[in-house]
């Protein structure tokens, strides 16, 4: 694995030193949500700084739309995030000297993302220019406990004295975003989006309101101050700014300590009053509670998250760190964000405008039904709450059911680009995935009477008007874009066609357990009938002469992309290579046949897996973050274990080694999901379907032992691996009947079964990559 420049431990990752190069990919790395509110892992006293970053889950600006040409059905407006007041600044002034780690002699500096405390650290030791040494302490939390609460323990300890240090607390608004567009038209609009409509101070304290100037999104951020040590304390606060001031007069080993709590709410219906009362009640209720009882309830959120859903890996200690690091964001990007969107960055950064794309849906979701179900659930539960405008969206489309958005914010579509959007239709399918995929994990009845059954109708519909039949009685979907983005346009896209014909099964098998939702929205026993007609005659493209499943209809008739001419610094393709030339070749940016290899696996015999793996492999070059992770899945079930392990090490260092050089503009928060299921999924062995469970788990050096766990059905199975043996262990009321390589095995409840790990056939040689894109 990649060096990452971070250091090394099992529970957390940190830095040592200060390196300004290094400040914006910290920032990212070190950034604390519960899903939302989030804080960038910027330095206490804001400067120096990369990108401030304080957000909230869904708090967006609306913007124009420009376009060279307009057309029919294009979005006329955008959203994009903008930066929430920021409450997370305490500055600090030694003696009449601003501590400023560029300035005076920085001793010693340390950051720390705690895994099991959920908390960023930080201690700095720092000698002014004048000569006066302060150690500076600080702790960060965004409560898991609290949706509305993030806090700081903050310590700063004279060294020498005596000196006076003022420690100034803010609430910051406007902070500036980094440019999310290059028109102006866009950007205009998100320069200085708040509107201020109230301030007020208190003792130790203060709160802002603002609504947002054209999407009228309400805002309030509040905070209050405890102080330990003898120091005098001010508020104020207007328009721009919340300020509390504390200055404390400090002999050598002296120290005075501040907890800021800070509270955030937002709403496009509540009144600037309800808003205010919202937030003082939050943050009232913390202070009271007190900063080590935020820090207790946080550890004890962490602690039963960690029981389940741990993951342990014996043989390399980067990756043991990556996987923990990446379901750690997993759930900040999750935990609290209450029928609210998972962003593609979550709340690390302002990339891709803060927008919500389909790899929440096929990533994401799925890892946390496994881990974190109530997550699961609510973000699933937020797409319903969408549904009003997807349906709009597909009249406008001319289509029937509910076409939901490639990249919104709010649930309105904000792709102005139709090939990568509009026609990229499998999305209402990897919806329709996710939730059957939580229905049959987790049984939550509730759920699917109230959420499940509507979206199954609606998409399952969508598909129905989308496709055709031929003369040949075969059902075609033709004219859209799979997950790969350097194909558009084309028919018979496999990941999608199987998608959807997942869709449409699990739509009349819905409809026909719930009869009165589906009598609701005026199923009929016909349109049932038809939905299944058109799921068992679904076009799955296929190459007689090659004898192998192909990415889309034709595709392997096309011409080669010239991989042997193409040199290493043209990379990216799509930053050297117009789009109309990478269309029309074979080359694929990200896995697409192979993720249909992945998510819909019964549909392949083990023979025809490891061709069509073979072939895709041979035109992949990996231009997406979301490839590695399904390309280490598939290789771990054709048997090529030392190649699955290179794609899951390449894709644990995605943010980590900022290997694609953009996580200054945050996480990738699918890709840090797909970490855990390459883990999981492939030398995991675990596949689920509506046949139930199946695990072929394997290793190969230098892994030499490995172990999950899952939550199913109210019940906890923890399966754990060595290079001979798995043991499953399930926890709970009920037992369950799973495969084991083939066999079938009954667990117990509260019983542990070992089962001997057959050899591993024969896999042949390894599939080859385009020059120079093999993972290294």
């Amino acid at each position: 694995m990649r060096d990452s420049g971070f250091d090394v431990a099992d529970w957390g990752i940190g830095a040592t030193g200060w390196d300004p190069s290094l400040l914006a990919r910290r920032e990212s790395v070190f950034a604390v949500s519960n899903g939302h509110l989030g804080w960038r892992g910027t330095l206490d006293e804001g400067d120096p700084c990369a990108v401030a970053g304080a957000y909230l889950n869904g708090l967006h600006e609306r913007h124009p739309m420009p376009y060279a040409e307009d057309g029919y059905g294009y979005p006329a407006h955008g959203e994009s995030v903008i930066n929430a007041p920021d409450g997370k600044v305490i500055r600090l002034i030694v003696g009449d000297e601003p501590f400023d780690i560029r300035e005076g002699s920085l001793e010693h500096h340390r950051q720390h993302l705690d895994f099991r405390a959920g908390t960023l650290e930080r201690v700095t030791r720092w000698t002014s220019p004048a000569g006066h040494c302060v150690e500076v302490r600080s702790t960060r939390l965004a409560s898991l406990a609290r949706r509305a609460i993030a806090a700081v323990d903050y310590r700063v300890i004279a060294l020498t004295g005596p000196v006076e240090v003022t420690v100034l607390s803010e609430v910051v608004a406007d902070e500036p975003l980094p440019r999310v567009h290059p028109d102006d038209r866009v950007m205009a609009p998100l320069v200085s989006p708040l509107t201020p409509v109230g301030a007020a101070a208190t003792a130790a304290g203060a709160a802002l309101l603002y609504r947002t100037r054209v999407s009228g999104i309400g805002v309030a951020v509040a905070m209050e101050h405890t102080v330990t040590g003898a120091a005098e304390v001010a508020s104020e606060a207007d328009d721009h700014v919340a300020r509390t001031t504390i200055v404390s007069r400090l002999d050598a080993g002296e120290s005075v300590r501040i907890v800021k709590v800070v509270g955030h709410e937002w709403s496009d219906a509540l009144s600037e009053a309800a808003l205010r009362d919202r937030v003082d009640a939050a943050v009232a209720a913390a202070v009271r509670t007190g900063w080590e009882g935020l820090a207790a309830e946080q550890r004890s959120f962490l602690d039963d998250f960690w029981v389940a859903a741990d993951v342990t890996i014996e043989g390399d200690p980067h990756l043991q760190q990556a996987v923990r690091f990446a379901l750690f964001q997993v759930v900040q990007a999750a935990a609290r964000a209450q029928t609210r969107s998972i962003p593609g960055k979550a709340l690390t950064g302002a990339g891709y405008e803060g927008h919500t794309f389909w790899d929440a849906d096929a990533f994401v979701v799925p890892v946390l039904t496994y881990l974190l179900p109530t997550a699961a659930r609510d973000a699933l539960r937020w797409r319903h709450a969408t549904l009003p405008l997807a349906r709009e969206r597909a009249a406008t489309l001319h289509l029937a059911g509910a076409a939901f958005p490639w990249r919104t914010i709010s649930g309105s579509e904000c792709s102005g680009y139709w090939p990568a959007g509009t026609i990229a239709f499998h999305i209402n399918a990897d919806i329709a995935s996710a939730i059957l995929h939580y229905v049959r994990v987790s049984g939550d009845l509730p759920f699917e009477r109230e959420v499940a059954v509507e979206i199954l109708v609606e998409t399952a519909r969508l598909w129905s008007s989308l496709g055709r039949w031929d003369g040949g009685g075969t059902f075609h979907i033709d004219g859209v874009t799979g997950p790969d983005e350097y194909s558009a346009l084309v028919d018979d896209n496999a990941f999608t066609n199987l998608a959807a014909q997942r869709n449409l099964r699990g739509a009349a098998d819905l409809c026909r357990r719930h009869d009165g939702p589906a009598r609701a929205l005026q199923v009929t026993d016909d349109e049932i009938a038809g939905w299944l007609l058109a799921a068992e005659r679904m076009a799955v493209p296929f190459d007689p002469v090659r004898r192998v499943h192909q990415q889309y209809a034709g595709s392997t008739d096309r011409e080669r992309w010239d991989f042997d001419g193409t040199s290493p610094q043209q990379y990216p393709l799509q930053d050297h290579f117009p789009y109309f030339d990478l269309y029309r070749k074979q080359v694929v940016k990200q896995a697409d046949l192979v993720l249909a290899l992945q998510f819909a696996h019964e549909s392949f015999t083990a023979e025809q897996t490891a061709r069509a793996f073979a072939y895709a492999e041979e035109l992949t070059v990996r231009d997406s973050s979301l490839s590695a992770s399904p390309q280490s899945v598939v290789a771990a079930r054709t048997g090529h274990l030392p190649l699955a392990l290179a794609y899951l090490r390449e894709a644990a260092a995605i943010d980590l080694a900022d290997v694609r050089g953009d996580v200054a503009d945050g996480l990738h928060i699918a890709a840090l999901a797909g970490v855990w299921t390459a883990v999981v999924s492939g030398f995991g062995g675990m596949r689920e379907g509506a046949d139930g469970f199946d695990f072929a788990p394997r290793l190969t050096p230098p892994l030499t032992a490995l172990s999950y766990g899952l939550q199913v059905g109210g019940g906890h199975l923890r399966v754990e691996i060595a290079t001979d043996a798995a043991t499953y262990t399930l926890t709970g009321e009920a037992p369950m009947e799973v495969r084991h390589h083939g066999e079938r095995v009954r667990l117990a409840p509260n019983r542990s079964r070992r089962l001997a790990i057959p050899p591993a056939p024969d896999p042949g040689p390894p599939p080859r990559q385009p020059r120079g894109r093999a993972p290294e």
